[in-house]
Formats: C-alpha cells, sequence, structure tokens
C-alpha cells in the first residue's frame, strides 16, 4: 500500500482548509498560497482538494466529492488542475524539494 502525507485539503463541504501541522515550518507565504489556491478551487468546482505526497516525495493534487453532489463540476475540476499544474509548477517543485529534505 502505497504510503501517502496530506499536506493540505480544502472542502467545499464544510468550508474549511486544513494544514498538516507538520508542515508548520513551511514560509507563511507558502501556506497562505495553498490556502487561497484550495479554497477558490472548491468554491469554483465545489468537491474536496487534497494536495498530498506520494511515498516517493511527489506532489498530487486529488479531488473527491460527494456521490450525490450533483453541483460538482466535473470537467471544471479536471481544467482547473491542470491549469494550477502550470500555474503553479515553481511552487509545487518546491514544496516537493522542501519534502525530500525534510520528510524522506
Amino acid at each position: 500500500m502505497e504510503e501517502e502525507i496530506v499536506l493540505c485539503a480544502a472542502s467545499a463541504y464544510e468550508q474549511k482548509f486544513y494544514l498538516n501541522p507538520e508542515f508548520d515550518t513551511l514560509p507563511e507565504n507558502v501556506k497562505q498560497e495553498l490556502q487561497i489556491m484550495c479554497v477558490l478551487y472548491t468554491e469554483d468546482v465545489g468537491g474536496i482538494l487534497m494536495i498530498v505526497f506520494d511515498e516517493d516525495g511527489n506532489l498530487e493534487l486529488k479531488v473527491d466529492h460527494e456521490e450525490d453532489d450533483f453541483f460538482f463540476d466535473e470537467i471544471g475540476s479536471v481544467l482547473k488542475i491542470k491549469e494550477l499544474q502550470q500555474t503553479k509548477r515553481d511552487l509545487f517543485e518546491s514544496l516537493e524539494m522542501f519534502f525530500k529534505v525534510f520528510f524522506l
């Protein structure tokens, strides 16, 4: 079984943002950028967005939604994830570097 570590998550259902306390040492501006990115994503398309590290330290954006959530925008979600992977590439790469240095 693959070990994943959740960096942060946002839920449109609970309207909450979660940052894993293990990552409290991240710079404040990085934590804010993650929060803004996740919250805007869930406001846009709904559902739940989780940013996780796989066992090799690669960053993944995982999306989930409740089965009966007819407001969840599946196409919008795919597009938004692609957009985030492009526009936030530098952020994601530095987070992977941080993770590999401090956690692996």
